[in-house]
């Protein structure tokens, strides 16, 4: 009986522990000339989640740049080498020396508009970049263009995702193919403004677009009051 008994407590004493860690999570905050965005990162994605903090806690993101922007699309950010890049340099390749990421797809977190996912290079596993991220802009679609959009990708989202990619927006192509970590839940106004930037024939905006990026946490409570934002 003791064993068993010494056994009961740990387990109380362990879920006690993680439904008191489960009230708080971290709240990300991309600073930009053109406004700041506020995001949450996905549980689901605990690889991908666990290396991005890490990143933030770092300063690894200051001052780096928003090096591809794609009106329509998606602007993207992350490569090192775009800290003291020279104007019109090329940019995209940086990062490579870090270790991948293993995919996390989860068919619940899709591309729509304010997506955060990760980026990466073609290797066959889909690994992810281990700092290199893109935040989705994508396009209010009817039936039409959104059946256009399924047919490039390799997922069919549920009703409810449909009907985000009809109302919001997104690029569905991408599902499936790319790890969603995390979402914009304020400031997505901030995206529109950088992915229309002027850019050159690579997609670089012709102004720096710099970036400075912190983490904090916070009651969940407390963010779903300000920003609307509702935890699973």
């Amino acid at each position: 009986m003791r064993p068993f008994y010494l056994f009961f407590l740990l387990v109380i004493c362990i879920n006690s522990f993680a439904q008191k860690k489960s009230k708080k999570d971290y709240l990300i905050t991309f600073k930009t000339p053109y406004g700041e965005m506020k995001a949450v990162l996905h549980d689901q994605t605990p690889l991908h989640k666990q290396n991005f903090i890490k990143l933030v806690e770092e300063k690894f993101y200051d001052n780096l740049l928003f090096h591809r922007v794609i009106e329509g699309f998606m602007i993207q950010g992350g490569d090192p080498n775009s800290r003291n890049a020279a104007p019109g340099e090329r940019l995209g390749s940086g990062g490579g020396n870090l270790e991948r990421i293993p995919a996390e797809f989860r068919p619940e977190l899709f591309h729509q508009k304010g997506a955060l996912a990760a980026a990466r290079d073609n290797n066959p596993e889909k690994k992810s970049s281990a700092c290199q991220f893109y935040i989705v802009q994508g396009k209010i679609m009817d039936e039409i263009a959104l059946d256009a959009q399924l047919r490039r990708g390799g997922r069919i989202p549920t009703p409810q995702q449909k009907e985000a990619y009809k109302t919001v927006g997104g690029t569905p192509h991408l599902d499936g193919g790319y790890t969603v970590f995390g979402q914009i839940i304020s400031g997505v106004a901030v995206i529109d403004s950088i992915a229309s930037r002027p850019r050159d024939r690579a997609d670089r905006p012709l102004e720096d677009v710099k970036m400075v990026v912190s983490v904090e946490k916070m009651k969940k409570k407390k963010i779903t009051k300000r920003y609307g934002y509702r935890f699973e």
